[in-house]
């Protein structure tokens, strides 16, 4: 085993369902593939040099220094909650590489701790939902490090609880890539308005004694998360929404460093602009935030509108996603049901659980994208639609309006100057996304002004290229305190 009596530097990944095919996988992987670069001694490429390079250049220059040394014997272990089997590592990392097109470098050691007997640790309960999970999660990450004790210990879920047991218990140090906080000042103000939501149900918004208990459970928590996230030595964020909560709730936590996730710009930047189809497409887990009937209402709504003209013209709505379990596949259904209530059901397709290759097919033809989830932290598929030259139309809320859409087009000013460069549309309502898909589906899909858009959105999107990720995480990653453990 790695240890560090022969000299190896381990830094263990707390990602339980780390052969998942989901975002968050995509950032643990690239996160991986990036620390195997540092060990072939893959520096960063900045386009612009900061201070923080004239030091990481002494580094360089550095032979002895303990960051290079601890670079050069880097092992990885990763802790799953998957079963362990005979071809286990090699079939993981060749879904990686089908999945994300990651190739880890052979150079770098990479193990899986199998915590698969402890897996109902991370079952969800029905009552007091975030303290049994976070209780759950520490008690996972405490049967991880008795298996493998890491220098550092780096969670890339969010499982924020999980530092307390690595840093106090077990004397890691402790990395974490936070997604989104676990409790965030909109969802106190959620229950404190007493507004319904698929995490505030309406028989709590409907009792003022309930509501106040919850609010009271929710701020117990919200200071003990505090407490727990600020025990790590760094933190690094998806988005600027992001870094303003935990900001707020990790208040004795140092810098917080905003490390926009990877997205795989390259692949989809060479499709053609012309020639799209009259088709919506949405791309996305199906999760209640998701909020998947939003897209069927104002769908719906933009079916009616101006006597049906867009009707007339063939237009569809494509829902791509994955399904996790029963829970999700019974969400599925209830869209469908709810598809068929609006009498759009003969307009809509649903498409599950699909390789990629088939959703870069579908973003090779459609014309207009759409993303309804209220405060989404980041927002990967808002990009990667963006990025395969789609008109894309997102919620006016979190990361799509904070970091990507910087520049949404007004669509109630029907005309495009040549000083504007529009990157895409933002709603929040049914009324706002309909009129925003109407706007730009009654206009030519090889027009001057929604080629602008799309040109536009696609320059924008290499903001969040996987190779500005790799830089940007070996940079923030070797300029911290986590290669400085001897």
């Amino acid at each position: 085993d790695d240890n560090e009596d022969d000299g190896t530097f381990v830094i263990g990944f707390f990602h339980p369902n780390c052969s998942a095919g989901g975002g968050g996988e995509r950032v643990l992987w690239k996160s991986i593939q990036a620390l195997g670069e540092l060990k072939a001694g893959k520096m960063t490429k900045r386009r612009t040099k900061t201070k923080k390079d004239d030091d990481l250049a002494g580094l360089i220059g550095n032979s002895d220094d303990i960051r290079l040394r601890n670079c050069r014997n880097l092992s990885v272990v990763v802790y799953t909650v998957d079963e362990p089997s005979e071809n286990y590592d090699k079939e993981v990392m060749e879904k990686v590489l089908e999945r994300f097109s990651i190739r880890i470098p052979s150079s770098l050691s990479v193990h899986f701790v199998h915590l698969h007997e402890v897996k109902y640790l991370l079952n969800k309960p029905k009552r007091l939902t975030m303290i049994a999970e976070s209780w759950g999660t520490m008690k996972l990450a405490w049967y991880a490090l008795n298996v493998v004790n890491p220098h550092v210990f780096m969670d890339t879920t969010g499982c924020a609880f999980t530092f307390f047991v690595a840093k106090v218990l077990a004397g890691c140090k402790v990395g974490t890539y936070t997604h989104y906080p676990t409790i965030s000042t909109d969802m106190l103000s959620l229950v404190w308005e007493r507004r319904p939501s698929y995490n505030n149900n309406t028989q709590i918004t409907a009792n003022p004694l309930v509501t106040y208990a919850k609010l009271v459970y929710y701020t117990i928590f919200a200071i003990c998360y505090g407490f727990v996230g600020s025990l790590a030595d760094l933190t690094m964020v998806n988005s600027s929404w992001t870094k303003g909560h935990i900001q707020y709730l990790w208040k004795l936590a140092g810098k917080i460093h905003i490390v926009f996730p990877p997205v795989d710009t390259k692949s989809l930047k060479d499709f053609r602009l012309v020639e799209r189809e009259n088709m919506i497409l949405s791309i996305g887990q199906f999760r209640p935030e998701k909020d998947h009937s939003l897209q069927l209402k104002s769908f719906a709504k933009l079916l009616d509108m101006h006597d049906g003209v867009v009707k007339e013209a063939g237009v569809t709505l494509i829902l791509i996603g994955s399904c996790r379990g029963e829970d999700d596949q019974e969400r599925v259904d209830q869209l469908q049901k709810l598809a068929k209530e609006l009498n759009v059901q003969d307009h809509v397709k649903f498409v599950l659980n699909q390789p990629y290759s088939v959703l870069k097919d579908y973003l090779s033809r459609a014309s207009v994208g759409i993303h309804t989830m209220w405060n989404e932290h980041f927002g990967i598929g808002v990009v990667e639609m963006m990025a395969a030259g789609l008109v894309t139309v997102a919620h006016d809320s979190g990361g799509p309006k904070s970091d990507i859409i910087l520049r949404p087009w007004d669509v109630k000013n029907l005309s495009l100057l040549e000083s504007d460069s529009p990157t895409g549309c933002l709603a929040s309502t049914v009324d706002e996304y309909a009129t925003a898909m109407y706007e730009i589906l009654k206009r030519d899909a090889s027009s001057i002004e929604i080629m602008k858009i799309r040109e536009n959105g696609r320059k924008s999107a290499e903001r969040f290229s996987d190779q500005v990720f790799m830089d940007s995480f070996k940079n923030t990653m070797l300029s911290s305190s986590i290669f400085k453990t001897r």
